[in-house]
């Protein structure tokens, strides 16, 4: 049996985060540049990423659209993006 790790970047105000238990009000600060996170992660050898917009995920639309996209951008590997995604335009904002 062979299963692939996938690591995930969440994303709250412009910085890389973790939710305790899903909490907004526990959150860690682990970076202030998701992209460089995104680089560390396909450096150690990651074929792909999940990123979650958490205040996209919260407020019903993208928010950190600039973060995902410095993502998307800094890394050769495939992104799967979530949070505040809801309508067409919101998934063509992302894939463009």
């Amino acid at each position: 049996m062979s299963f692939e790790v996938i690591p995930a970047i969440d994303i709250r105000g412009g910085r890389c985060v973790r939710l305790l238990q899903g909490d907004y009000d526990r959150e860690t600060a682990y970076a202030d540049d998701p992209a460089e996170v995104a680089r560390d992660w396909e450096a150690q050898g990651a074929q792909r990423l999940h990123v979650v917009d958490l205040d996209g995920a919260r407020e019903g639309r993208p928010v950190n659209a600039a973060e995902v996209a410095a993502i998307c951008e800094a890394v050769a590997i495939p992104v799967e993006v979530s949070g505040g995604l809801r309508t067409l335009e919101d998934i063509e904002g992302v894939v463009e």
